[in-house]
């Protein structure tokens, strides 16, 4: 592919698959230079969007391109594959396919675009310590992981040390408050030596919906098929002022990470590298 100089510093490449000829929008990312088209972010990223207006002329051409950090050029082919793949809903992608876009568009503030992330991750099997630290980092809806939290009520040992870390403590407590309560409701219901494995399925559903407060949940069973419509686009409409995809609506870097923007104040905004 062409190669040249950015800003006569380094030499840059096209990406072999995202530079397209009829493209109007051009990234940096490392050495490689991205050209895609501008609609994608502006009819979804309120961050974008207001990047774009801060610098309405940088972006239009490989020698003013806009620099994304912290993000590698595979993460990035990874987040414009769901805009120009037509086959990406029959397409089957790894757990790590679908949390770098998760990251992504958390932290770019694509809703649509984290939702669909979160649709296709409900169809993997994801072990229950891992979605829970994975759905708290990202602020998911907390009803999506019920048959998670049922899965560590049920197994038959407690919560190991190293596993008990990954978890925020009100978990690790709602974990062990269930399973007591499960205890005493197979126990009531007439099962000797009980564990809570062997509480009714749908007790323990109850149970869990009181101690997490799962309001409008959905007993889906871990790897079902979601609510909704599975053939929605990512991109649908504009968000309102201040919507985000990010924890807490904070306004992130391009290159920000959840962790670390959660650092930053409600609001700020990360300039453009």
């Amino acid at each position: 592919m062409p190669s040249g100089s950015h800003n006569g510093v380094s030499p840059v490449h096209h990406h072999s698959e995202y530079y397209l000829k009829d493209g109007n929008i051009t990234f940096l990312v490392g050495d490689t230079l991205f050209r895609v088209h501008r609609h994608f972010f502006e009819v979804e990223s309120q961050f974008f969007v207001k990047e774009f207006e801060k610098a309405p002329k940088e972006g239009t051409s490989d020698s003013s391109a806009f620099r994304l950090e912290k993000v590698t050029v595979d993460d990035f082919a990874k987040f414009l594959w769901v805009w120009y793949s037509p086959s990406y809903r029959r397409e089957s992608k790894p757990k790590d396919h679908w949390l770098t876009i998760l990251d992504l568009s958390t932290v770019w503030q694509f809703p649509e675009m984290k939702k669909l992330a979160v649709d296709e991750l409900q169809k993997l099997d994801i072990e229950p310590i891992e979605k829970i630290t994975t759905y708290d980092r990202y602020q998911i809806d907390k009803s999506l992981l019920l048959p998670a939290y049922k899965l560590l009520c049920k197994r038959a040992g407690r919560m190991s040390i190293v596993e008990g870390e990954q978890l925020k403590l009100h978990t690790v407590l709602g974990i062990q408050e269930a399973r007591e309560r499960a205890i005493r409701s197979a126990a009531e219901g007439g099962c000797r030596s009980p564990t809570s494995a062997d509480a009714d399925d749908e007790e323990l559903e109850r149970i869990l919906i009181d101690v997490f407060s799962l309001k409008g949940h959905t007993a889906n069973r871990q790897g079902a098929q979601p609510s909704g419509k599975p053939d929605d686009v990512p991109f649908i409409n504009t968000p309102k002022p201040h919507a985000s995809g990010g924890p807490n609506g904070t306004k992130t870097s391009t290159s920000g990470s959840p962790q670390n923007d959660s650092k930053q104040k409600d609001g700020n905004k990360a300039g453009k590298r």
